[in-house]
């Protein structure tokens, strides 16, 4: 009978619908792939082991300051090439690069807004851009914003996240930074106004040793490594294992280095809260 040779089975051929690019992102600490709607929606820390990815200087800026708060200052100031640095890839092309990747003009920007109704000069490093690291234009942006707070009695909000230190194109008058920096913040001080130092990942070199390790109260995002030589060069010269997490926000808070840890998504209350207090 016909409906006994029948096959038992059906045999369907769906043509593969492509999947386009850009939905999903990987979590680069436990691997879990992710919406990247779902990973926006989350301020980009993910749901399942809270790891905080790299986010740019202006995406910071929504996520702290009052929406449509932020003048920014000194947007059109560039870098020079003192030196005239040659290499694989020159100073010029590194920082023409840069700012075509990122937006960018320099590393960092600076400018004023409120966080949840507060007043506050801010200033954000962008690792993104020559891994955040301190030439002579942040260097002059993170003294203007601080110069600016001391002058108009503001408090003073820095985050961090310049894993690349003091920047080697412009040699000693990048470190000269380091100094300038910290004079600034010395005559913020003493005009008894707040400095709140946000540490992200990663926060290390001549950044650290200047303006970031230097506020009233530092804060750090979860696992942010923090430090002045990375971990590999300090076992290379020590030549002994280092504790786990080392350089970690959670081994620094427990080592005193740092005031506390605070999650991205807490970050914008607690700030504003300390700015309250601190006032």
């Amino acid at each position: 009978m016909a409906l006994f040779g029948k096959p038992k089975y059906t045999i369907v051929r769906v043509k593969k619908k492509e999947i386009p690019d850009g939905l999903w992102t990987k979590c680069e600490n436990c691997s879990e792939v992710l919406f990247n709607k779902v990973l926006e929606e989350n301020l980009f820390v993910c749901p399942k082991c809270n790891f905080h990815f790299a986010i740019g200087a202006y995406q910071r800026i929504t996520y702290l300051l009052d929406k449509d708060t932020f003048e920014e200052f000194d947007k059109d100031m560039v870098s020079v090439d003192p030196l005239e640095f040659k290499g694989p890839k020159t100073y010029k092309e590194k920082l023409a690069q840069d700012q075509q990747t990122t937006g960018l003009k320099e590393a960092v920007i600076w400018g004023r807004g409120l966080i949840e109704g507060k007043k506050a000069v801010v200033a954000v490093t962008d690792s993104r851009f020559i891994m955040g690291s301190m030439g002579s234009v942040v260097g002059e942006k993170i003294t203007r914003a601080t110069e600016f707070a001391t002058k108009n009695r503001m408090p003073l909000v820095i985050v961090s996240g310049s894993g690349g230190g003091a920047r080697m194109y412009e040699g000693m008058l990048s470190l000269m930074q380091m100094a300038k920096t910290s004079a600034a913040l010395k005559y913020h001080k003493e005009a008894h106004l707040p400095y709140i130092s946000i540490l992200t990942n990663p926060t290390m070199g001549g950044v650290m040793a200047s303006f970031a390790g230097l506020g009233d109260i530092i804060i750090a995002e979860p696992n942010a490594l923090i430090g002045f030589a990375g971990p590999r060069v300090i076992e290379q010269t020590i030549r002994q294992k280092l504790p786990p997490k080392f350089q970690r926000s959670e081994f620094m808070l427990e080592h005193g280095l740092i005031d506390m840890i605070v999650g991205r998504k807490e970050l914008k209350q607690t700030t504003a809260r300390l700015l309250d207090y601190l006032s």
